[in-house]
């Protein structure tokens, strides 16, 4: 039963196991997760290794399914098979590695390999490749082969073929984690104008708390559950927390978070370097 709410994702007491060697042995990854995401939205998903993170993005995209309670993608339910193709139309994927979802040998060839597959014919499809490598800023390497490409090139074409099925969501899954800092910033600058300019909603789920900075809001998971949800600031103001949680603050925030337990004037909540600056 499709939900009744406008939230592009909402997750109603969700729980995955994964198997393991052993017979009637579980990894429990998710604990009863209730969560809605609401179109438009920039969110940062944050947690180390083994929190849940990259379980939760599966999810969202259907690559798995639930062991327990619902996932629902613009309203429609990831359990049922007739949905799966509306899901992953509306809700794309990007993956750490770019080299994993490059399968042509050509960049515009790679990028309408999707809506190829959805049946876009031309010359829709001419347009959706065109728009597509244009919004990424890569249509001067239409006709290069990927593969000769640098980190954040390659990681914007995997981006394009996203963008030509024109989703309203799309799920990036540690994006970053294989780039160098101009990749990295690359692929920043991009995911954030497709959530200012052309209102997708984002889920970056990201090590690195420069790019979670630049969202509206944070998630931190942590042994399968949401640890904290809430803006940039109101999440790494606490440092302790993150802390315990085995997960850093922008040095930024740090700074400031020490200054004030020493007795200094400034705010806890202290994002960039220029804030710190002006309270001191």
């Amino acid at each position: 039963m499709p939900i009744t709410s406008k939230n592009i994702i909402e997750m109603v007491n969700v729980s995955y196991r994964y198997p393991t060697d052993e017979e009637d042995e579980q990894v429990i990854a998710l604990k009863d997760i209730c969560l809605t995401i609401a179109p438009g939205e920039y969110v940062a998903v944050l947690g180390h290794n083994g929190s849940g993170k990259s379980t939760l993005a599966k999810l969202l995209n259907a690559l798995i399914l639930p062991s327990e309670g619902k996932v629902f993608v613009n309203g429609l339910d990831t359990s049922i098979e007739k949905n799966l193709w509306e899901i992953r139309k509306s809700c794309g994927m990007v993956f750490q590695n770019p080299d994993n979802q490059l399968v042509a040998t050509i960049v515009e060839e790679d990028v309408a390999f999707g809506p190829e597959n959805l049946g876009v014919p031309m010359p829709e499809l001419r347009r959706r490749v065109d728009e597509a490598l244009r919004i990424v800023e890569m249509e001067e390497y239409k006709r290069h082969s990927p593969h000769l490409l640098s980190g954040g090139q390659k990681q914007r074409v995997t981006i394009a073929g996203i963008l030509a099925m024109q989703p309203s969501c799309i799920v990036l899954d540690e994006p970053t984690a294989m780039l160098d800092p101009k990749g990295r910033e690359e692929i920043l600058r991009t995911i954030k104008r497709l959530n200012t300019e052309d209102g997708i909603t984002i889920i970056n789920i990201t090590h690195y708390m420069e790019e979670a900075v630049e969202a509206d809001r944070v998630i931190v998971m942590d042994d399968g559950v949401i640890a904290l949800d809430g803006s940039p600031r109101q999440v790494f103001s606490q440092v302790g927390a993150m802390k315990e949680f085995g997960l850093d603050v922008p040095q930024v925030t740090e700074l400031a978070y020490l200054l004030h337990q020493s007795g200094f004037c400034v705010p806890k909540d202290v994002l960039r370097v220029e804030e710190l600056v002006n309270s001191l």
